[in-house]
């Protein structure tokens, strides 16, 4: 029997949240985290240099969606060989930053606080337009469904300017 919980998407927000925490309107007084500065992103994804690709969470619904950014910058090590003089991006380096966003999400997912979530597939992911270093890699994940708390579902995209670079869905897996 497979049990799985689906998750209703949320509009975005046109901006970006002004404070870290709000208050909940269940009247609670509990405050709700919004954002995430780089060292809480540390604690909680495991990757580091050079495959720590998220540096903030902007926007942060929980069990729902997050909305992370990622500054390109000249002296990241795959633009010396990708492409020597005409610097791009990989597109599996915005996928895995994608997914980084979305493991924000999942790690904190009730009953899977901390867990480990790795790949488990990647569909439909179409590439529309070159990251270039001096370019903000805006990414949002949308959790679309958890089947028995191990297998994940995220719709992702990532803008700059705007202007949509990636999208697709992405799979995860929790391992233990």
């Amino acid at each position: 029997m497979t049990t799985s919980i689906e998750v209703n998407s949320v509009q975005s927000a046109e901006s970006t949240p002004s404070q870290s925490e709000s208050t909940p309107p269940n009247g609670t007084g509990t405050a709700l985290k919004t954002t995430f500065t780089l060292e809480e992103v540390q604690q909680l994804l495991p990757h580091r240099y050079p495959f720590a690709l998220v540096d903030r969470i902007i926007e942060y619904v929980p069990a729902q969606r997050a909305v992370g950014i990622k500054n390109v910058t000249f002296n990241e090590p795959h633009f010396q060989g990708h492409f020597p003089g005409r610097p791009i991006m990989p597109g599996v380096l915005i996928v895995e930053a994608m997914a980084q966003v979305g493991g924000v999400v999942l790690t904190q997912f009730p009953g899977m606080e901390g867990s480990l979530f790795l790949f488990a597939g990647i569909d439909k992911v179409r590439f529309r337009r070159q990251v270039i270093p001096g370019d903000q890699l805006v990414m949002t994940t949308e959790l679309v469904r958890v089947s028995q708390r191990r297998i994940a579902k995220m719709q992702a995209r990532a803008e700059v300017d705007g202007q949509l670079v990636t999208e697709g869905e992405l799979l995860f897996s929790r391992v233990d």
